[in-house]
């Protein structure tokens, strides 16, 4: 209830009243409808873009022209690496380099630009614009199918604004399967989880064509709409399709389909988990594997462990026992540390299968978190004998590093990058272990190296977004357009301060560690061209005897024009050596919004007579509440709601960052054009 003035003078009018509370729910409105929490992650992203487009090049160069599958790599990984920074820059300079993609390749290379400007929604129809489809014109249709697919991206789980569009270009496809393809996986995402029933029926209706390439999008379409819905009709429908059908694609997309519908259900699951994992069909037997894993997510579930466990060593199929021992990744991933506990048997399998499954698991359970026993657990992997057991290993421990501190190159993280660009630069290694260690590269950098890979929220609980995204990306095993999905996981490692208007105030705060122990890696060198020098001209032994006779004392092998050495000089390189190193500052002011990791919130205190403080801190300054001492900030990272304490003085906002892309922004005419005038040469 509000309290209201006693009506001393005359009511003011309706309007007026209602301004103020209009107002106020628009605010909340853009924070529900995350319209604003998007709108500052893609500013942060913009701001605070550390991409190295040197390791790109570096990448480029070590990869034969010829080789189409790290070529798709390479473009897949840049897409991670600029995620959602609205930064095109490699793409746009290596445009006949990009050129060679064709077919599929074109497809996912346009589909990576939803990723890249993941959230810029405002522009999205406006950037896409030269390869979406047009009627009446007919431009290459994988680009197109691209295209759509990465509208949805851009859209992903908040697609209103662009579901007629994607619903009117797949109706406009006719029998064209890629464009098909495309339209259908972007409009499951624009519409994840929404339980929007026409939308179910028309993707049914492309399921029904049974075509192979639009089937599968559509099936997995299918899921993504009715994620959650535990629909029994649906479910009931895209089994006895599986059945009917003999294409394997369609099968594999209706078993991860019925998975999605089934997401977080739990106890409710267990029939359709029971009736999948009995079913004679091993492609349904895989999909009841993921059935187990969505429906007991982040659960920890004694009973579920125990039934993939059963799972993973008892099914004939490899395919079913390396996608139950996936499975035990999304159950676990709310204590990553249990994990590896749980898979360190099955990661010294006989099967080969079983081993990659094991690294999936540890990648997705202890993401973002550089737990050391899953990083020793993988590192025996690497050197595994089986090619494609190498690139999950070298792809979970890129997911398990993303944002770790020090990144110096003595680090962990430092290390294991010398090793990818080691696998990569290496022409004799296998094809497949190249393609997993460019795409690890994109990961351990992902978003401008300003993301982390978060399945769970700071609250403990699921994400949906991120988990099906996961979930999806570890089907790339069959169809390698299903690695952008992995960016729906993403989640910036930022802390953005909004004032009382729901703005970014220029506000500074404290970071109690020297810069280095959180500072991003350093850069990569590009290559330097060596100058040619002239070669130094070696004395054969015979000659140095003559020259002994004249000069005196004179070695048996010494080289002309070397310079004499130089006591004096030595002993000041020693001195220089020995000088002592400049100290490092213990502390670090970061400016708002900042990149803050996980290990460096308990460190994060308010800096000295701060204009904001945050309206909710911690009871009691650090130092046990010593004059002057610094008050801890109680909400770590996120959005921080400060309260000004001058709110008399005029406010200094920050200025929307420049976006990449279109430059014209949305909602800008056209100028005009110039008056008339007679032009005299």
């Amino acid at each position: 209830s509000m309290e209201v003035d006693p009506p001393v003078a005359p009511a003011p009018a309706p309007a007026a009243d209602a301004d103020p509370l209009a107002a106020r729910r628009d605010k909340i409105a853009k924070i529900l409808s995350s319209e604003l929490p998007i709108s500052l992650h893609l500013e942060f992203l913009c701001r605070n873009n550390h991409t190295d487009l040197a390791l790109l090049a570096q990448m480029k160069g070590a990869v034969e022209p010829r080789n189409a599958l790290c070529h798709s790599a390479i473009v897949l990984a840049h897409s991670l690496m600029s995620a959602g920074t609205t930064s095109d820059t490699f793409l746009r300079d290596n445009l006949e380099w990009l050129s060679r993609a064709t077919n599929w390749a074109k497809f996912v290379a346009t589909a990576t630009l939803g990723v890249i400007h993941m959230g810029h929604t405002a522009q999205a129809r406006q950037l896409l614009q030269p390869y979406l489809p047009t009627q009446g014109l007919s431009a290459s249709p994988f680009s197109e199918g691209g295209a759509l697919f990465a509208l949805g991206l851009i859209h992903a789980n908040h697609g209103a604004p662009v579901r007629d569009f994607l619903l009117e270009s797949l109706r406009n496809a006719g029998s064209n399967e890629t464009v098909q393809h495309g339209a259908c996986l972007g409009l499951g995402l624009a519409a994840m989880a929404t339980e929007d029933a026409a939308l179910y029926d028309e993707l049914k209706g492309v399921l029904y064509n049974d075509s192979a390439i639009a089937g599968e999008a559509a099936a997995l379409a299918m899921g993504l709409v009715l994620t959650g819905s535990g629909s029994a009709r649906a479910a009931e429908e895209m089994i006895a399709y599986a059945h009917d059908t003999q294409h394997e694609k369609i099968i594999r997309a209706l078993a991860i389909g019925l998975a999605l519908i089934h997401y977080g259900r739990e106890e409710d699951a267990d029939g359709m988990i029971t009736q999948l994992l009995m079913d004679k069909d091993d492609i349904l037997r895989y999909g009841g594997a993921y059935t187990l894993a969505l429906a007991y997510a982040g659960t920890s579930n004694n009973g579920a462990i125990r039934r993939v466990l059963d799972v993973a060593v008892s099914d004939v199929s490899d395919n079913v026992r390396r996608a139950a021992v996936t499975a035990i990744g999304f159950i676990l991933c709310d204590s990553p540390q249990q994990c590896p506990k749980v898979v360190g048997l099955l990661a010294e399998s006989y099967n080969p299968h079983v081993r990659y499954g094991a690294t999936m698991a540890l990648g997705v359970a202890c993401a973002g978190t550089a737990n050391r026993d899953a990083l020793d657990l993988l590192n025996g992997m690497l050197a595994d004998p089986v090619e494609y057991v190498r690139q999950g290993a070298l792809i979970a421990t890129a997911m398990v590093l993303i944002q770790s501190s020090p990144q110096g190159t003595e680090s962990r993280v430092g290390q294991f990058r010398k090793q990818l660009e080691k696998v990569i630069s290496d022409k004799h290694e296998e094809p497949m272990t190249r393609f997993g260690a460019i795409l690890a590269s994109g990961i351990v950098e992902a978003g401008g190296r300003n993301v982390t890979i978060q399945l769970m929220s700071q609250r403990g609980h699921n994400k949906l977004a991120a988990i099906v995204g996961t979930a999806i990306f570890t089907n790339f095993w069959f169809w390698h357009p299903l690695i952008p999905f992995l960016s729906l996981a993403f989640s910036p490692t930022a802390l953005v301060a909004l004032n009382g208007d729901l703005k970014m105030p220029k506000w500074a705060f404290v970071s109690n560690a020297p810069p280095s122990t959180f500072a991003y890696a350093p850069p990569v060198k590009p290559d330097q061209k060596t100058k040619v020098e002239r070669v130094a001209t070696a004395i054969l032994s015979t000659a140095a005897k003559v020259r002994k006779d004249k000069k005196g004392k004179a070695s048996a092998m010494e080289v002309d024009g070397a310079p004499p050495a130089n006591k004096e000089s030595k002993g000041k390189d020693k001195d220089k050596d020995k000088a002592p190193k400049e100290s490092e500052p213990r502390t670090q002011v970061l400016a708002n919004p900042a990149r803050v990791l996980p290990q460096q919130e308990p460190l994060l205190t308010l800096a000295p007579d701060s204009r904001y403080v945050p309206v909710v801190r911690a009871p009691a300054p650090l130092g046990g509440g010593a004059p002057g001492a610094a008050h801890k900030l109680l909400r770590l990272s996120g959005f921080v709601m400060v309260r000004d304490t001058k709110p008399g003085e005029p406010e200094e906002l920050l200025e929307p960052a420049q976006m990449g892309g279109a430059n014209v922004p949305a909602g800008m005419e056209e100028p005009e054009p110039p008056a008339p005038f007679e032009f005299n040469p």
